[in-house]
């Protein structure tokens, strides 16, 4: 195996790993209130979760344009750069969940009254929310460190990390909800111990392994008015690309339950064969931000133009790799999410359209790593912008004679513009 790939797959495997953990914490809290027996509990943990997960995508720029500028400094070998970075992150980081905390009664407000639910599931998510929002501290912090890590080459941290959140979640959880029978109180304390848990981990492993750079963590890098500009414009364009992401997707979900139970159940299936191909893109996606950062920081065009191909043959052996197991299995799979034979029926009108989700989308992914890595976060927003106008504009034309066919239709190709466009836009950050 060359270097290249080496590198690669050095950080693209533990990140697959984090990101699979990922939604396993909103699993166990939820299998934890499904044998208290009520259905509401599963209810409040549902809408609870959408709520924070909403919240925290949107500020997922800290994660991101931290990884991206740190790759570039640790490419330079500027290790004062690497910690101010690390500084300037954590910082706006502390002072969003300040924000968020201070602001928790309107947010709560403001989101319940969007969110149509009975009486007594708005009453626990409300507790589950009130509980949770006190560790905005530690979710955003998080953020900073693991873009941090990740920008330093060490995708490991990050899933050590989440490792262990899961299963310190799961201990608390079960004393706490069994133990001392406190129900939602209980699992939203368990998950609250959790993200502190994981933010403490981080620190200590930067303490541990990165303690030279402690002479560089200074506070007044936070007042650095051409750093914090520049910082802000790589975060600016992550963020509005994170809203055009959130409009798409909360579009597709809300657009399928307006045509009825049956096709928001198979979509909802469906776009978890979508989910299961992105936990590994995305993994591949992280080694090209933080290689094409390092290559662009250090200056070396080959090496960066060498990467990006082994990226994309990862990238094209994945995809035929996963559209041949959707192909042979991907129906089977179905039928373990669920046994309903209305939606399992009504879902094999929609397959094909999965079938052609590896293929149409993982450009998409490891564009958005390079581009991140480049910190050419304006590029990726342009291309961002132009596929979401292009998704309302093919489903809202097509709906009348297509309808369910129409919204999958202007998701594949949402995906496949948004590669394309990058790809075009990306060739002088690769080639020059």
């Amino acid at each position: 195996m060359n270097t290249h790939n080496r590198e690669i797959l050095q950080i693209a495997l533990p990140s697959i790993v984090s990101n699979i953990t990922v939604p396993l914490l909103g699993l166990i809290d939820v299998t934890i209130v499904g044998h208290l027996g009520a259905a509401s509990y599963i209810g409040a943990i549902a809408v609870g979760g959408m709520l924070f997960n909403i919240i925290y995508w949107i500020f997922g720029f800290l994660r991101m344009g931290t990884g991206g500028m740190t790759s570039q400094a640790y490419g330079r070998g500027d290790e004062a750069e690497m910690m101010r970075l690390l500084t300037r992150s954590t910082g706006v980081g502390m002072l969003i969940a300040l924000t968020l905390i201070v602001l928790q009664y309107p947010i709560e407000r403001t989101a319940f009254s969007l969110i149509e639910t009975t009486p007594e599931v708005e009453r626990l998510a409300a507790t589950y929310f009130r509980i949770c929002i006190w560790g905005a501290p530690a979710v955003l912090g998080l953020y900073s460190f693991s873009g941090w890590f990740i920008g330093m080459q060490n995708s490991r941290y990050p899933m050590f990390i989440a490792i262990t959140q899961n299963i310190v979640n799961i201990l608390m959880s079960l004393v706490l909800v069994y133990g001392l029978e406190m129900k939602i109180e209980g699992v939203a304390i368990g998950t609250l111990v959790a993200q502190y848990a994981g933010w403490l981990m981080a620190i200590g492993l930067w303490m541990h392994r990165y303690k030279h750079l402690r002479p560089y963590a200074e506070l007044r890098s936070l007042t650095d008015k051409g750093a914090m500009r520049r910082f802000f414009q790589v975060n600016r364009d992550i963020f509005l690309r994170t809203l055009c992401l959130v409009s798409v997707t909360v579009f597709f979900t809300s657009a399928g339950a307006a045509q009825g139970e049956v096709i928001l159940a198979v979509n909802t299936l469906l776009m978890q064969l979508f989910t299961l191909f992105s936990y590994i893109m995305d993994g591949f996606a992280y080694a090209g931000e933080a290689l094409a950062g390092k290559h662009i920081g250090a200056d070396n065009r080959p090496a960066l133009q060498t990467m990006v191909r082994q990226l994309f043959v990862w990238g094209i052996a994945l995809a035929l790799a996963f559209t041949l197991i959707y192909g042979i299995g991907g129906e089977g799979f179905l039928s373990l999410l669920t046994n309903e034979e209305s939606v399992i029926t009504a879902s094999s009108t929609y397959f094909y359209w999965v079938l052609a989700i590896p293929l149409a989308g993982f450009a998409a992914f490891l564009y958005d790593g390079i581009f991140i890595g480049a910190t050419a976060t304006g590029l990726m927003l342009r291309a961002m912008f132009v596929a979401s106008v292009a998704f309302f504009l093919i489903y809202f034309g097509c709906r009348e004679a297509m309808g369910n066919h129409a919204l999958w239709l202007a998701f594949i190709t949402y995906l496949s513009l948004r590669g394309i466009v990058q790809g075009y836009l990306g060739r002088k950050i690769i080639r020059s």
